[in-house]
């Protein structure tokens, strides 16, 4: 087998791989759970923004949480997986549009451009990311940039139309995961999203609350639990 290739024998042996988010239903599922939170957001919105996270995982410190030091909002996301933070890590590691992908509704998302194809094995090709390293969510929207990397505990990604040359910043957001031991063995995933933004309309628009927090909380969390799925299946 070609190194690279998503279905690595080491990884994936015999077993078939099922692709995450492809298909009709899948993308219907998508759609009616970004619906349904929209809806729900005045009864359910603080709850799900913490979604996951035991303790004080929600407000412990967490890297990079400094290059968006006093956001105007943020979101953390956490599930337990029953495997080791070393073998979920690599499943981070090669997260972006034309890379792995994200895990969550291909379908869906590429009904909107985003010509993603979800992997379901390591790809060996993507296992070194390396800061200042450019991470696209969207062919031709601004990447992300990966600002630190910290092998298997710790990925954050930044955003700023200023990083990209662009005259002046009218938004920040990190993009953070951090893939610690559990207590009680396996790993606690976590991940984060901080924002902040200026009163111009189109930085309220791109970097605002809503509805993006909406959107991102289906996607991150359908991402999460096929992290989880993936990553408990080749332990």
């Amino acid at each position: 087998m070609a190194v690279g290739q998503d279905s690595d024998d080491k990884r994936l042996g015999h077993r078939t791989a099922r692709s995450p988010g492809v298909g009709v239903l899948a993308a219907l599922e998508g759609a009616a759970l970004i619906v349904w939170h929209l809806v729900a957001t005045p009864f359910i919105g603080r709850r799900r923004l913490r979604w996951g996270t035991v303790g004080a995982e929600a407000t412990d410190s967490l890297p990079g949480d400094e290059f968006v030091p006093e956001p105007k909002w943020s979101y953390t996301l956490g599930i337990a997986v029953d495997a080791s933070p070393e073998d979920v890590w690599p499943w981070i590691a090669q997260l972006g549009q034309g890379r792995g992908s994200f895990y969550t509704y291909q379908t869906l998302e590429n009904l909107f451009g985003c010509r993603i194809t979800n992997t379901t094995g390591i790809r060996l090709d993507y296992q070194h990311p390396a800061v200042g390293d450019d991470i696209y969510l969207h062919p031709t929207a601004p990447p992300m940039r990966i600002e630190i990397v910290d092998p298997p505990n710790a990925l954050v990604l930044f955003g700023s139309p200023a990083g990209i040359g662009t005259e002046e910043s009218w938004g920040l957001s990190t993009w953070q995961f951090a893939v610690n031991p559990g207590q009680d063995g396996g790993t606690r995933l976590l991940t984060r999203g901080r924002y902040d933004y200026t009163p111009d309309w189109k930085s309220r628009l791109a970097f605002g609350r809503f509805p993006i927090e909406v959107i991102t909380f289906v996607m991150s969390r359908k991402m999460m639990l096929e992290i989880k799925r993936l990553a408990e299946r080749d332990v």
